[in-house]
Formats: C-alpha cells, sequence, structure tokens
C-alpha cells in the first residue's frame, strides 16, 4: 500500500468552508472511479492548513495512474481554482 497526504492553503477565507466541503466531495467520489484507489479521507484543518488528503493506493504505480486518470484530473482542475498553496507526502506503508 502506498500512502498520498495533500495539504492544501484555500485563497479565499471567506469562502474556506463551502469550497473544503467541495473538495472533499469530489476528492472522496473517486473511490470506486480510479483503480488502485483504495481510500480517501478528506478533512478541513483547523492549524496551518485547510484542507488534508489522506488516500491509499494499491501501489506506487497506482497513485501514478491516479495522478493521470481522468476523473481525478478533472478535480485537481477544480482546485487549482480554489487553492493558494500545497504541499504533498508520499510512503508505502510497511
Amino acid at each position: 500500500m502506498t500512502t498520498h497526504i495533500v495539504l492544501w492553503k484555500l485563497a479565499d477565507p471567506a469562502k474556506k468552508a463551502e469550497q473544503a466541503a467541495e473538495m472533499k466531495r469530489r476528492l472522496e467520489n473517486l473511490v470506486g472511479q480510479v483503480p488502485g484507489l483504495v481510500s480517501a479521507k478528506v478533512a478541513q484543518g483547523f492549524n496551518g492548513y485547510d484542507v488534508a488528503l489522506v488516500s491509499t493506493h494499491e501501489s506506487r504505480e497506482a497513485l501514478a495512474l491516479y495522478q493521470e486518470h481522468p476523473a481525478h484530473v478533472a478535480v485537481k482542475q477544480y482546485v487549482h481554482t480554489v487553492v493558494s498553496d500545497r504541499a504533498s507526502c508520499d510512503f508505502d506503508a510497511e
């Protein structure tokens, strides 16, 4: 299993709750659409970053395919319109 963690800061403070909820809906709905995506959990942050994603993938190869999958690309297009900063970390679970 490979874990993928992404943290975002949202650009518009007045729309944080709405945009975080929309990101959660879109990202979590990718489970079942993207082969190799085992789980996706999105939550609104309260210290530092505004939104966090923790997803698990069957393998590093599955994570690479997720990055290019059309459904994920469509979600990324939305996300890029509402965020101002991003950080990520990937690792293999033991």
